[in-house]
């Protein structure tokens, strides 16, 4: 199987496997031998399942020969961040030393439903360690090694889900599943020149994935393109008895969604302050190119402490899933320097901050919502900087307000697509979210599909990997 395929986005595949061009398992041992090959170099993979993947393959194509159309993921090979449990004695790391070992009987709701559509699992891929909830602030924060960036060795991926964005951006597998509790779906979207989704709180079961926070952990995939997203999201999505904060309805993608209008995008005031010239330069370039398929407007949200909100229940929520962990002495075992004494400071946040942040939430929701209402989605830069050096402290470079857009979209549970938007001067990838109102993922990802549709920057790749 040729390495041409590597970058091929889901849609395509499928139609050619469906046709016979393409063979399920042929596909399959492609991505086994390039994460076999690659994945230790961008210290993105853990585990490879080949044994697990083959025997997904194998169903996929007997199905096939027997004339059934098992759907537009069977055949499909994926990476799973090490956060998601795995039965049959492969590891769940949680991307940490003290739990490298870790094995569980079960596997989690999104690998079942995944491995259900045909989707052949061959990869644990590598992620930040406890998904960063001890408090890192640079990218050696994972046994496997710093998460190394595919467009260039010596930046970084983006964290959490680390391992995630570089397995798809190094074409190493078609999508994988990551996680976002704040910003680790989005960030290694953007660093990596990938597409990735976020939904909506709840719309996708958590059952069988390490808990960070309670109330913002998401799991969602990151892919080639919006329309990618959109596949992959249909097939996890859907209530779970499992986890009951799933949402009670079934989500169906929508691919042809079309409001019968031009889409209303909104853009907060203050959404370029702080961010690299570059970032502000791609995202009003973005802008202009939507001016056939969005009117934009500029809004502004109501002054109020969005990103102290957020932090403060993670920090807090965070503390109390390890509990136990810290009080151990467990961080001491963790790879990060700061991630051994991190998680001390979060266990002193008082009870009535937390509920004070969670009643503010509340008003937080009903607020963005509001302004919200009047648009289809809110625009901004997925983030305001390229993907950092691998020894930088990452956090150190953010000036402005803060991450406004990530506290409300997390802090809230709103669901967002993140898009590539172009190149920096040194070559890496720049990207643009579109965040909608809670379950409207149709909305959004049409929104990234038309962008997607009158752009290429998604079908560039590092050229050493094609």
């Amino acid at each position: 199987m040729a390495n041409g395929l590597a970058f091929t986005p889901i849609r395509e595949l499928s139609s050619l496997i469906r046709e016979g061009a393409v063979s399920p398992v042929e596909l399959t041992e492609m991505c086994l031998a390039r994460l076999d090959e690659f994945g230790p170099a961008y210290n993105s993979l853990v585990t490879l399942t080949s044994e697990r993947a083959l025997e997904t393959a194998r169903r996929v194509a007997s199905e096939l020969a027997a004339g059934r159309n098992p759907g537009p993921l069977a055949g499909i090979p994926f990476g799973a961040k090490d956060l998601l449990a795995t039965s049959g004695g492969i590891p769940t790391s949680w991307g940490a030393a003290p739990f490298s070992g870790q094995q569980f009987d079960q596997d989690a709701t999104v690998v079942t439903r995944l491995e259900r559509a045909g989707a052949p699992l061959a990869a644990k891929v590598a992620m930040i360690e406890l998904a960063g909830g001890m408090g890192y602030n640079q990218p050696n924060a994972s046994f496997t090694g710093p998460p190394r960036n595919p467009w260039n060795p010596e930046r970084w991926t983006g964290g959490s889900s680390s391992g995630s964005g570089a397995a798809v951006s190094a074409g190493l597998v078609p999508f994988a599943i990551g996680s976002e509790t704040w910003g680790s779906i989005l960030s290694p979207s953007n660093n990596c020149g990938l597409s990735g989704l976020r939904p909506t709180y709840g719309r996708v079961s958590r059952y069988g994935a390490m808990a960070l926070c309670w109330t913002l952990d998401k799991l969602g995939p990151l892919c080639l393109t919006a329309d990618d997203c959109g596949i992959v999201l249909e097939a996890i999505a859907g209530p779970d008895s499992n986890d009951p904060t799933t949402y009670p309805q079934p989500f169906t993608y929508d691919p042809n969604y079309d409001p019968g209008r031009k889409f209303r995008l909104g853009v907060l005031k203050e959404a370029t302050e702080g961010a690299q010239d570059a970032v502000k330069v791609n995202f009003e370039a973005a802008l202009a190119a939507l001016a056939d398929y969005a009117d934009v407007e500029e809004v502004e949200f109501p002054d109020l402490p969005y990103v102290q909100v957020t932090r403060t229940i993670l920090m807090v929520e965070s503390a109390s899933a390890f509990e136990d962990f810290i009080a151990e002495g467990g961080p001491a075992g963790l790879t990060a320097p700061e991630d051994h004494y991190g998680p001390y400071a979060r266990t002193a946040i008082l009870a009535s901050d937390y509920i004070k942040a969670l009643r503010l939430r509340g008003v937080v929701a009903r607020e963005v919502d509001s302004v919200m209402s009047g648009y289809d989605a809110i625009a901004a830069p997925t983030s305001l900087t390229t993907a950092t050096p691998i020894d930088e402290q990452f956090r150190r470079t953010l000036t402005g307000p803060g991450d406004v857009i990530g506290a409300v979209g997390n802090g809230c549970g709103l669901p967002s697509v993140s898009v590539p938007s172009g190149f920096d001067e040194d070559g890496m990838p720049t990207g643009i979210q579109f965040m909608s109102r809670a379950y409207d993922e149709n909305v959004c990802l049409a929104i990234g599909r038309g962008y997607q549709a009158i752009t290429d920057w998604h079908t560039r790749h590092p050229t050493d990997l094609v």
